[in-house]
């Protein structure tokens, strides 16, 4: 696949030489939803690249309660530890929107980290947006409403993906904002009954996106929508910036 037709923004936005180290390693793979990526605490055997769908970062406590901490589409990239110079991570990483994009080795990873100073800033780049993501989100469960939190969550989701529906059921939304079902299944009535969205049974649509911006109460802003310190690719805007649901 030559780079310039590749839609994850990682890998389309390396120095030509430094994707030329790269890419004889990589080889595409299907993400089927719920396809384990890393398991917490155990070494990480490969990094994926999607270029499109959705994986879940998601952090675990004794007890069995999870939350996400990260959201990763054609943005980004798994394997932050990695670039980071660790072997594992305490999260677990999984695929909650089905794709498809690249799958690189680990030690392959490692091995040209050490030989390429600018493919290292470039993916040290990356971890640095990344952890900014992990630390928005943080600020946001600590001080935003549940319903705030679900149209950020479902607003970044939207950045992500094609269209304007999106599959996810009330139990897998729980577990992404650390919360119990029976309060998301509250908070997408809501979102409902302000004309924001309309829910069926493992679908949600998108119907205003501006006011759902405007709910989040500046929880979604400009750190939602940036990697690399540039506008998130195709990221949707507010009327006046482009279309509702058109691209930038």
């Amino acid at each position: 696949m030559p780079q310039s037709l590749l839609r994850n923004y990682v890998l389309k936005t390396l120095a030509a030489e430094d994707f030329a180290l790269l890419q004889p390693s990589m080889h595409h793979v299907v993400l089927d939803i719920k396809a384990r990526l890393e398991d917490a605490n155990r070494p990480i055997q490969h990094v994926y690249f999607p270029e499109a769908g959705i994986a879940s970062v998601v952090a675990a406590m004794s007890g069995g309660r999870q939350s996400e901490v990260g959201l990763i589409g054609h943005d980004g990239m798994t394997g932050v530890a990695v670039i980071l110079g660790r072997d594992s991570s305490p999260n677990e990483t999984y695929i909650q929107v089905a794709s498809d994009g690249w799958c690189l080795p680990a030690a392959k990873l490692r091995a040209v980290l050490s030989e390429s100073a600018t493919l290292r800033e470039s993916l040290l780049r990356y971890a640095h947006a990344f952890l900014i993501q992990s630390s928005r989100t943080a600020l946001v469960n600590g001080h935003s409403k549940l319903e705030e939190r679900l149209a950020r969550w479902l607003l970044m989701v939207h950045d992500r993906v094609e269209g304007d529906k999106i599959y996810l059921t009330h139990e897998f939304l729980a577990t992404m904002l650390g919360t119990r079902r029976p309060g998301v299944t509250t908070s997408l009535q809501m979102l409902e009954y302000r004309g924001l969205i309309h829910a069926r049974r493992g679908e949600i649509t998108i119907v205003d996106r501006p006011g759902m911006i405007k709910l989040t109460s500046g929880a979604y802003g400009e750190e939602e929508q940036r990697h690399f310190g540039t506008a998130l690719p195709n990221v949707r805007t507010q009327p006046g910036v482009a279309a509702k649901s058109g691209r930038v």
